[in-house]
């Protein structure tokens, strides 16, 4: 019987998300914000976070794993969930259980572009706020410091600000930059605006990847059944369709020159899956040549899809039938996560569904493909963008 894909290679997940502790603000911030920091209380039996006296979400649903259930059920809180989302050893416990070697670590409470620090209301606060998550998450991944790797939350409603804290986070041992994905969603600049070239030219000087991950804009629909659909047919297509929204995202950093005017930037789509690439990057080459770009840009000399093929990167977790493709024509941009422990992630404990333990993903995944492909999807990409030994 040959070897299993995890016993050859180090398997490096690169979107999985750290269940915040209740102390994270609390016990870095100044007291005189009293409770306008982002704290939990318990609210008939369940965890809950709160911003001044207004509830912002709870630990319970946004860590699954495990959990027989899906939204709108969940855990009630911090006791009824795996302690490896909360608990830096355990988490390396789990990682080895799992037969993973290396994990790249998102927020929750904050936003997936550090949205939810605008809740704070106050500039000074949120700017506190956001750079304590910061020094705890590098303080938690100091429990292996290659193997988990921190990725540093900005102020992306002060470009000024965010300048200063790529320097401060790559100083303090970040190893990317999480970027929001969609600005104009909270009334900023478009991500193809030269606004953010100073930002874009901060994370180039210190050499570390920018991470976009989905649901960094306006999720409010997420969890309000606009469309009259009943929660959870609603939660199943907001979230199907909240990996398109990282197209827009690709293509403002490709046809708004920011690829262009900064072509060593790493560039990363999290959580979006992949299968999609293939079909928007030939609809973008045809539309690019057909309307002529290059007579109004001939300093853009390259094609979206070879802009996307030089510094941007794709991660997937679930997908099957569109994969080989992308396997076959981006092996050099794609790389491999799990969510854990989000509601969708690779996890036993779902009695429906496509929920698996990782490793027996991976066997279906890369059964047939080359074995240099999957080294480079499972190990190599992630280990040259982060920086993992």
């Amino acid at each position: 019987m040959s070897q299993r894909i995890f016993d050859r290679v180090r398997a490096i997940d690169t979107d999985t998300h750290i269940t915040e502790p209740p102390d994270v603000w609390t016990a870095r911030v100044s007291s005189k914000w009293g409770d306008a920091v982002p704290h939990v209380k318990r609210i008939d039996g369940r965890d809950i976070w709160f911003i001044r006296d207004t509830p912002t979400s709870g630990p319970g649903w946004t860590t699954m794993a495990g959990f027989n259930g899906s939204f709108p059920d969940s855990p009630l809180g911090y006791d009824d969930i795996p302690k490896s989302s909360f608990d830096a050893k355990e988490r390396l416990a789990h990682m080895d259980a799992e037969g993973i070697y290396a994990q790249v670590l998102y927020p929750n409470v904050g936003g997936f572009g550090s949205g939810g620090f605008l809740k704070l209301g106050e500039p000074e606060l949120m700017l506190e706020c956001v750079r304590a998550y910061n020094d705890f998450l590098v303080e938690w991944c100091s429990a292996d410091s290659n193997r988990l790797v921190p990725v540093a939350a900005m102020p992306f409603w002060d470009v000024n600000e965010c300048v200063k804290e790529v320097h401060r986070a790559a100083s303090i041992g970040h190893r990317a930059i999480l970027a929001c994905s969609d600005p104009r969603a909270f009334d900023q600049p478009a991500l193809c605006d030269p606004h953010w070239d100073p930002f874009w030219a901060a994370t180039n000087e210190v050499d570390l990847s920018i991470s976009f991950h989905i649901g960094a804009g306006d999720v409010s629909d997420l969890m309000t059944d606009t469309a009259g659909l009943g929660t959870r047919r609603n939660f199943a297509r907001i979230s199907s369709l909240i990996f398109m929204d990282n197209t827009k995202c690709i293509a403002d950093l490709i046809f708004g020159g920011v690829c262009h005017r900064f072509p060593d930037l790493d560039l990363v789509s999290v959580e979006s899956g992949v299968g999609w690439i293939q079909a928007f990057l030939e609809a973008a080459d045809w539309q690019w040549t057909n309307a002529q770009v290059r007579k109004e840009h001939p300093e853009m000399d390259l094609l979206p899809s070879e802009y996307f093929r030089r510094q941007i990167y794709g991660c997937f977790w679930f997908e099957q039938k569109g994969l080989k493709g992308a396997f076959e024509q981006f092996p050099d941009n794609l790389l491999w996560e799990t969510d854990f422990p989000h509601p969708t992630c690779q996890h036993p404990g779902l009695e429906e569904g496509f929920t698996q333990r990782p490793a027996d993903y991976a066997e279906q995944a890369f059964a047939g493909v080359a074995e240099e492909t999957v080294e480079k999807i499972l190990h190599s990409n992630a280990a040259k963008l982060y920086g993992i030994q």
